[in-house]
């Protein structure tokens, strides 16, 4: 997708004549990393800065209040709040707040910005902005009115990088699909076996990987106790009700380098073309459900009983976004939410279900 040698004059003369285009739908138009957009503006509205994974996140504790936002290619997940709790770690690293609640992977984050922007109403917005090695957004921290800015301008000027060119370097690396391999039959009865001996839901991945099994193939062989597919609206049916009944929900929205999480009640629940959105004054979710193909109801033994989660896959068999009951950790979950989960309309039978063999 990109180069050492990137046009960044081209970029520049871009973004000026479209000054209302989503970043990210400029980058697809000039065939370019998001990241790549903004390196192109370091020496204007952008500086490079090293990716200090801990003393950003301790240092962001004196900032105040300040918006985290964590996307991928089909949801948009923001939480107001203070980054406090962080709890460092070399392979994950997690934020455990009042509001902002994250699970991060350092390795992932290879490119790090902070940007100044001149609102239509000629105020400064200021973000820090975080890649991967694709170039593609892993985490981004905007400023608000509550934002301690002198705390904020000390932070940024003590990662300052050296290097200010306005090319990104090393250079983007396109993302590989990943490739789905078919199912092997055979492996449901162990599947069954060990998803069973669970005792905590996150021995999943690693029983995924040991049994090299994709995701969703997993939730098709595992039998119908234990996950069962979903009408493709379950999603928006699930947050209306959650909305209507007041029940307490989890929503976890993942990119590549970080897991961000709300706990809580939803009420503002509002359709915007192919967008569902979530419009509470401590959570905004924007998500299309154009992009979802499957919906699974899935159940996973734990330390009390079972939880109970809702999965929404895209075309590729990515996992878009996760739902849950509020929970805490050692408690069972709520009935109230096992309840809407279980009378949330489910697949009909002309829709594709691996059978378990």
């Amino acid at each position: 997708m990109t180069t050492p040698t990137t046009d960044f004059e081209k970029i520049r003369r871009m973004r000026r004549e479209n000054p209302k285009m989503r970043e990210r739908d400029l980058a697809n138009t000039l065939e370019v990393s998001e990241a790549d957009l903004v390196a192109a503006e370091c020496g204007l509205g952008a500086r490079r800065i090293e990716v200090r994974f801990d003393e950003i996140f301790k240092g962001l504790a004196d900032v105040g209040e300040v918006l985290a936002l964590t996307r991928n290619e089909s949801a948009v997940h923001e939480k107001p709040g203070v980054y406090d709790r962080f709890i460092p770690g070399k392979g994950a690293a997690m934020m455990l707040g009042a509001q902002i609640d994250t699970r991060m992977f350092p390795a992932v984050w290879k490119h790090g910005f902070a940007v100044e922007k001149t609102a239509e109403d000629g105020s400064v917005k200021k973000s820090l902005q975080f890649f991967d090695k694709h170039g593609d957004a892993v985490h981004k921290i905007h400023t608000r009115e509550a934002t301690d800015m002198a705390a904020w301008d000390a932070l940024v000027e003590s990662l300052v990088a050296g290097d200010q060119a306005p090319v990104l370097s090393p250079a983007a690396v396109p993302a590989e699909k990943a490739e789905r391999t078919p199912a092997d039959p055979s492996k449901a009865p162990e599947l069954r076996e060990r998803w069973q001996a669970m005792t905590d839901t996150h021995q999943f991945h690693g029983m995924l990987r040991e049994l090299e099994l994709h995701r969703l193939d997993a939730l098709a062989m595992t039998g119908e106790e234990r996950a069962w597919k979903l009408q493709s609206d379950a999603v928006v049916t699930m947050l209306h009700k959650a909305a209507e009944t007041a029940v307490p929900i989890m929503c976890f929205v993942g990119s590549r380098g970080c897991i961000q999480i709300h706990t809580g009640p939803v009420s503002r629940i509002a359709a915007m073309g192919p967008w569902i959105n979530i419009m509470d004054p401590g959570f905004h979710l924007h998500l299309r459900t154009d992009h979802i193909v499957e919906v699974w109801a899935v159940r996973k033994p734990c330390d009390a009983g079972h939880v109970t989660s809702i999965e929404a896959y895209d075309a590729d068999g990515t996992l878009v976004i996760q739902f849950f009951g509020e929970r805490k950790e050692g408690l069972d979950e709520l009935p109230e939410w096992r309840t809407l989960v279980e009378e949330l309309p489910r697949a009909t039978e002309n829709e594709t279900v691996l059978e378990p063999a």
